[in-house]
């Protein structure tokens, strides 16, 4: 499809716009949101015309169920609700159960490069995976005034995950990767705007369940609006994976020195003198 470059500037610039937007007002307004993604899921009827092969529907699955807990973790752990059900997701297997699902996020990707021959970057993703920062000390829900779903990743964390998964969007969904750069870079901007790079993954969680959503609802919006199946281009995919191959090595050489010096708080939770930095 033939897309002038005015209609990819409006369309990337406005979508990434409103990500941005629905990231602050889901930061904001956790009730709301929680409500929100539970809805989300009756319009199911509408996946089924779009959503194709058991990476998609699992994709989707997995990134909208743990989004609802996510709400209703920041609910109970934020207004410290009564009750077996609420005191239930105050506890410690819930920042567990979303370190399984992004660990599993990242490596159901990690699958289809290695299937799709894109080795260097699928050695990437492994990297990402073993260094996830683990529960409960790197994860929890802020008692701050916005119920934040705070996660102690790094700087490096952050952009190493932000090259990956651009790399593997570009191989596996050409005429998505123009839409899926908008999400990319949303999650990746805002903690940059908040100076605070542990709002990454909530950030994430919230820009890739809304960019999933309408996927599944209209399978057919972003390739009218920036079909970018012309971008591709083999020489491209094959040095992106291997400059994240080889900066992925550095980093967890570098992460593994961390923990073994026990310098980890100090870097992964930005510690200094013993106090954390509020913001």
């Amino acid at each position: 499809m033939d897309i002038p470059v005015w209609q990819y500037i409006i369309s990337m610039g406005g979508y990434f716009a409103l990500l941005i937007l629905i990231v602050s007002f889901m930061r904001k307004h956790y009730k709301i949101a929680n409500w929100i993604w539970i809805g989300a899921l009756f319009t199911f009827p509408l996946w089924l015309r779009n959503v194709d092969g058991w990476f998609r529907w699992f994709k989707t699955l997995s990134v909208l169920v743990p989004t609802i807990l996510v709400g209703f973790a920041r609910i109970s752990n934020y207004e410290e609700r009564k009750g077996k059900g609420w005191e239930f997701l105050q506890k410690g297997w819930v920042m567990w159960t979303l370190y399984g699902v992004l660990f599993l996020n990242i490596m159901e990707a990690t699958v289809k490069d290695y299937q799709m021959g894109n080795m260097l970057n699928a050695l990437c993703g492994v990297i990402l995976c073993i260094t996830i920062p683990f529960p409960s000390k790197y994860w929890k829900i802020s008692k701050g005034k916005a119920s934040d779903l705070v996660v102690y990743t790094t700087i490096g964390w952050n952009l190493l995950y932000t090259t990956w998964n651009g790399c593997f969007v570009y191989a596996e969904a050409g005429a998505y990767f123009a839409s899926s750069l908008c999400i990319i870079f949303a999650a990746e901007i805002y903690p940059i705007m908040k100076r605070r790079p542990e709002l990454y993954v909530m950030s994430r969680v919230y820009t890739l369940a809304t960019h999933i959503l309408i996927r599944a609802c209209f399978g057919g919006l972003f390739p009218s609006l920036m079909d970018a199946s012309s971008w591709h281009n083999a020489e491209i995919l094959k040095y992106w994976g291997i400059i994240n191959g080889m900066i992925c090595v550095p980093y967890a050489i570098w992460y593994a020195w961390q923990l073994h010096s026990g310098n980890a708080d100090m870097k992964f939770m930005r510690l200094k003198e013993g106090i954390s930095i509020q913001r």
